[in-house]
C-alpha cells in the first residue's frame, strides 16, 4: 500500500537534501522521496546509499527519482520515474518483485498511458505553479483534478502534487486524488508533516485510532 504522503527531497547540496530527509523522517514521513538534479550519478548514488540508511533506521519507505539502478542498487523501496525518464515497463523488468514505480502526469492522456503501464500510483499535478521545478505545464486545480479522477475511474493511487500547502489537502481530497506529494512546504516546516497526516488520516496510529473509535 501506497502512503498517502510523499515528501520530496529538497536542498543545495546532497547533504542538505540527507539532513531535510533526516528531519522529515525525525518528523513522522513514512516515505520519502530522493530528488536530486544536475549532480553525477555517482554522487547521486553515494546520497542514496545515505538516504537508505537514514529511512531504514525509521523504517520510512524511500524512493529515488528517476534513476531505477540506484533504486536496485541500494534497494529503496522503489522509483519514481518522470515524463523523460525510462518507461515504467523496461524499469520493472529490472526492478526487485517487491519494488513499486510511480510516474508523473500533466494530463488525462498522461495517467491513462501509465495505467496501461502498470505503475503503483500516479503523480499528478501541477497542482499550481511551483518553483521546484521548470518549465512547468498548466496548473491544474482542483477542477483538473476532479475532472481526471472522473474520467480514470482507476484503483491506481493518484497522487497530487506541486506548490501544494496544508490548506489545500481538504479540497483536494474531496475531488478523489488519493495522497499528497510535497516539497517546499515541508521543508519550509517539518511540523507539517504531522498536520499532512493528520487530514490524510495516512500515519499507522491515525488508522488505528480511526479504526477502533
Amino acid at each position: 500500500m501506497i502512503p498517502k504522503l510523499h515528501y520530496i527531497s529538497q536542498g543545495n547540496t546532497p547533504k542538505e537534501h540527507l539532513e531535510n530527509i533526516q528531519k522529515a523522517c525525525t518528523s513522522g514521513a513514512e516515505l520519502v522521496q530522493l530528488r536530486l538534479k544536475n549532480i553525477s550519478e555517482k554522487k547521486i548514488l553515494k546520497c542514496a546509499k545515505e538516504a537508505r540508511e537514514i529511512t531504514a533506521h525509521f523504517q520510512t519507505r524511500l524512493l529515488i527519482n528517476d534513476y531505477y539502478k540506484i533504486a536496485i542498487a541500494v534497494k529503496a523501496d522503489g522509483v519514481h520515474l518522470g515524463k523523460g525518464d525510462t518507461c515504467p515497463t523496461k524499469a520493472r523488468k529490472q526492478l526487485y518483485t517487491w519494488q513499486f514505480i510511480g510516474g508523473t502526469a500533466n494530463t488525462l492522456e498522461d495517467c491513462e498511458t501509465l495505467i496501461a503501464k502498470e505503475v503503483d500510483y500516479i503523480s499528478v499535478g501541477p497542482f499550481r505553479f511551483t518553483e521546484t521545478k521548470n518549465n512547468l505545464p498548466p496548473a491544474l486545480g482542483l477542477a483538473g483534478y476532479a475532472a481526471i479522477n472522473d474520467f480514470l475511474n482507476t484503483e491506481t493511487p493518484i497522487i497530487g502534487v506541486g506548490g501544494i500547502t496544508v490548506a489545500d489537502v481538504t479540497s483536494i481530497l474531496e475531488t478523489g486524488i488519493s495522497g499528497i506529494a510535497a516539497s517546499g512546504e515541508i521543508t519550509r516546516n517539518f511540523n507539517t508533516i504531522k498536520t499532512f497526516n493528520q487530514l490524510l488520516k495516512a500515519s499507522s496510529t491515525d488508522e488505528k485510532r480511526y479504526t477502533f473509535q
